[in-house]
């Protein structure tokens, strides 16, 4: 039992850190040139801005940015109510809540990740990309991670449903 506590704990902790640094790094869609994720673009590694109300498609990168900062919000939130109803509850009443909060996280990182992989052409369009090709560009890891980080808040929240049930 204790070592599966420890294996949860630190899937927890690995599928926290994916989320994290899948939200803040620079590397959703990149090519030769340039590297774009939902908060920036950078074109020759020096030039960055800033991506703003301006792209032809930014509620759906609204929609992206919200919900992988939510997801990691979520599952930090999850890992402190997994740490407290660790020691608070009965045996039978534990991780209920932990295991929904990550359940949410996961939703949250499936929908972000889901809504970049639909809307990333349209997102890549107008007149900053036009001085490189961007359409060439592929998937980045921070989107990878993303997908990494929804498999491992799935496989958590689900662990911990069955961790509950264990006496």
């Amino acid at each position: 039992m204790l070592i599966l506590l420890a294996f949860i704990i630190v899937f927890h902790i690995s599928s926290a850190a994916l989320l994290f640094i899948s939200t803040i790094d620079n590397a959703w869609w990149v090519g030769d040139g340039f590297f774009i994720d939902i908060w920036h673009q950078c074109f020759n590694e020096t030039n960055c801005t800033a991506l703003d109300e301006t792209l032809p498609d930014y509620p759906a990168l609204q929609a992206v940015q919200a919900t992988m900062v939510l997801s990691t919000i979520l599952c930090c939130v999850a890992f402190f109510v997994f740490i407290l109803q660790l020691f608070r509850l009965k045996q039978g009443e534990r991780f209920v809540l932990t295991s929904v909060i990550q359940l949410l996280a996961c939703l949250c990182v499936m929908i972000g990740a889901s809504v970049y992989t639909d809307r990333h052409a349209e997102l890549h369009q107008g007149p900053p990309y036009e001085q490189f090709d961007v359409k060439s560009g592929r998937f980045g890891y921070s989107y990878i991670l993303a997908w990494i980080a929804f498999a491992f808040t799935l496989l958590s929240g689900l662990m911990y449903l069955i961790l509950r049930k264990r006496k």
